[in-house]
């Protein structure tokens, strides 16, 4: 932009300064960076907007220096220019969040002030999420204190959608920038049950009409499940009072009702999710019973019931909706930390917490073991297969996560995992736990039935723990020979793996009484104590180990 033209958008006329800067705003509608653009003359330019901005304009006039304030807003480089109390206290006047005796200044239903605010809203998110000076100024201008009052307004069919959205993304740049906020909205300004309300309100609008849920509610829902993730992150679920708990059951409830509801579009449905399942990480322990409801109050009826969501008397649509994303996000043209790490995340949570969920999981990722057992665990297209397939995934986070949501639902036996993913695969974990000569957790409960089948109870004398697959009995090698032959490759190989320790290549380990490996100096320790050594025992309680709850 040319002194001329900086000349123009001060001191020219109005239609002049419209006419500047709509050129601008149409020669630059895609950029980001303006290094043709020095420093004096942003300052200008700036001046230039906040004169009119601040002046009797015309709401076209506002709306046309505000387009220019975000195409500039975009490059981070000289942005100290635009992020000054100055600047950022016009545009909360003008997004309508200036307050006045705890009350929004502007009105956000008419259409030539919508446009304004909604115009001021993208300037603010776009100067918050590149200035971390902006972000303490928003802070402790009022912004915050101005988009919770607004939310009282939401149930007004006058504000529009736009309005409500960049609100909820004000709201998440400034919870998810500055820690420090989320108590205050939380708590000091009750936001926390506002946001609540905004979720239970898009989805009464759906139910009402009869409808799916609209693409702009669905985003509008996201934002508030974005929000409510930041001002959960730290809460402390064990030190909640009555009315905490009654407001975190009826979020989950309401989530449950986010998992289940249908939206106009499936991509938006699979965003929607993913927020949902962020959300649900935080929640205490209690809550997860929400995610149940009874079979006779599931929208649908009979119809309902008919379906595979049936179990202990309790609607598991929800939880099943959260096997499906699972499944879904097992792909591995899906990011695998990004995508998969919250659901493993959630489904563990939620399985541990919950025994009527986490029953039902386990019949649909470790189903009564038949035939499958003639294939190696990690191969199938089943849950369980993709599973067990990431327990050697280098992702550390995903292999953790994989291994450990299965565990759980095996009751953290160790036994029983290994029934179903060979010990080869859950070496790891079981090595990390101290359970390497067996157990489980004092956790649960040792009520359980024979679930073993016909199949599965004619292959097992033949199935290989180690790789956890039935295979066809082999020729012992050892047969036909002497003693002495025996005793010759015994020490051959004893001797083959004391030098391979000696050149650093292996470290030969044994399991300690804790249950974990532990380190030898010499390979004959190998054999040292084992005479005494009963292998039936250490390995948990034998009854538990073909049996499931």
């Amino acid at each position: 932009m040319d002194a001329d033209s900086l000349v123009q958008i001060t001191k020219g006329s109005e239609d002049d300064a419209n006419r500047t800067l709509a050129s601008f705003n149409s020669e630059h509608a895609k950029s980001f960076a303006f290094p043709d653009m020095i420093r004096e003359n942003k300052q200008k330019l700036m001046d230039g907007l906040l004169f009119r901005l601040n002046g009797q304009s015309s709401s076209h006039t506002l709306v046309t220096c505000l387009e220019t304030l975000r195409i500039i807003s975009r490059e981070k480089d000289g942005l100290d220019v635009v992020a000054t109390d100055v600047v950022m206290k016009t545009l909360v006047r003008l997004a309508g969040l200036e307050c006045s005796n705890g009350e929004p200044n502007c009105n956000a239903t008419q259409d030539a002030a919508t446009q304004v605010i909604v115009e001021a809203q993208k300037c603010l998110c776009n100067i918050i999420f590149n200035s971390s000076a902006a972000q303490k100024i928003c802070s402790t201008n009022g912004c915050i204190e101005g988009i919770v009052q607004r939310l009282k307004t939401y149930k007004d069919p006058q504000v529009i959608q736009d309005v409500k959205f960049f609100d909820m993304r004000m709201l998440f740049l400034i919870t998810a920038l500055c820690s420090e906020t989320r108590p205050r909205i939380q708590h000091e300004l009750h936001g926390f049950t506002y946001l609540i309300e905004i979720l239970d309100l898009s989805l009464q609008n759906a139910e009402e009409t009869g409808k799916a849920l609209p693409d702009a509610d669905v985003d509008l829902c996201c934002e508030v499940l974005k929000i409510l993730f930041n001002i959960t992150l730290q809460l402390d679920k064990n030190n909640l009072d009555e009315e905490e708990e009654a407001h975190f059951m009826r979020l989950v409830s309401i989530l449950h009702d986010l998992l289940v509801c249908k939206t106009a579009q499936k991509d938006k449905k699979h965003e929607l999710i993913s927020h949902t399942v962020n959300l649900l990480t935080n929640m205490p322990r209690e809550s997860y019973e929400e995610l149940l409801t009874p079979l006779t109050e599931s929208p649908g009826g009979a119809e309902a019931e008919s379906k595979d969501i049936e179990y202990d008397g309790k609607n598991m649509e929800a939880v099943l909706v959260l096997l499906d994303f699972l499944h879904r996000r097992l792909d591995p043209k899906q990011g695998l930390k990004e995508g998969l790490c919250p659901i493993l995340h959630c489904m563990c949570e939620i399985c541990r917490s919950n025994r009527s969920i986490r029953k039902f999981c386990r019949l649909k990722v470790l189903p009564y073991l038949r035939d499958e057992v003639k294939r190696l665990p990690e191969e199938g297209l089943s849950i369980r297969n993709k599973l067990c397939k990431l327990f050697t995934n280098p992702v550390v986070e995903v292999k953790h996560l994989s291994a450990h949501f299965l565990f759980i639902l095996c009751k953290e036996n160790a036994q029983r995992m290994v029934k179903y993913t060979g010990f080869g695969n859950a070496a790891g974990l079981l090595a990390e736990r101290g359970l390497m000569l067996g157990g489980r957790s004092a956790e649960y409960s040792s009520s359980s039935e024979d679930s073993d089948t016909e199949e599965y109870s004619d292959l097992q004398g033949n199935v290989n723990p180690v790789t956890g697959r039935w295979e066809l009995p082999k020729a012992n090698p050892m047969d036909g020979m002497t003693e002495e032959q025996k005793e010759r490759e015994a020490m051959e190989l004893m001797d083959k793996l004391h030098k391979l320790q000696q050149g650093g290549i292996i470290q030969p380990m044994k399991i300690g009484a804790d249950g974990k490996p532990q380190p030898i100096s010499h390979v004959l320790d190998l054999v040292q104590g084992e005479e005494g050594h009963d292998p039936e025992q250490g390995q948990g309680d034998s009854s538990t180990g073909n049996t499931e709850d």
